[in-house]
């Protein structure tokens, strides 16, 4: 790593932490030529592979200004669209892989999104997979009733109250 103040190329690393939830590294640093000290962040770079090949860097405010379109309406507020990203961002991360299909970036928006409202995750599904007819919306309407039919049973099966 080269120093900052007197660009000499070799550094020695002092202290190691992690930082931001444990997505960065954090290492503090002392120059071999001038001695001073110095702090650098090291962080793995998400890069989104979209449909024509190109490459870009992952953005929140991407799948926010995506989402936001689909919320439009509902009573979804700019914080909730906030921690959507961050929970696609989160699960995005987690595979370990440092390239990712957009493909699974929109896979990964939709169960948050799903979680967050369900007509407006209707609105983002009918487009991402692109619905070309009614039967397609009531397949996944159906879907949508089925799986809240079965968080409703999960949910009745308990005991009764003292």
């Amino acid at each position: 790593m080269r120093c900052p103040f007197c660009r000499h190329p070799d550094s020695r690393v002092i202290d190691s932490r992690t930082a931001d939830d444990g997505t960065a590294t954090r290492r503090r640093r002392s120059c071999a030529a001038c001695a001073k000290r110095f702090t650098t962040v090291e962080e793995a770079v998400l890069a989104v592979v979209k449909r024509s090949g190109v490459t870009e860097p992952f953005s929140r405010q991407k799948v926010v200004s995506g989402v936001r379109r689909a919320c439009q309406g509902r009573p979804v507020d700019e914080d909730d669209l906030q921690q959507l990203a961050h929970k696609v961002e989160e699960n995005v991360r987690a595979d370990g892989a440092a390239e990712i299909p957009s493909h699974e970036v929109g896979l990964g928006i939709l169960g948050p999104l799903r979680d967050l409202d369900e007509v407006a995750y209707l609105r983002f599904a009918s487009v991402y997979r692109s619905f070309s007819s009614i039967e397609d919306f009531e397949k996944e309407i159906a879907d949508l009733r089925s799986v809240a039919a079965g968080e409703a049973a999960d949910g009745a099966g308990g005991s009764p109250p003292d």
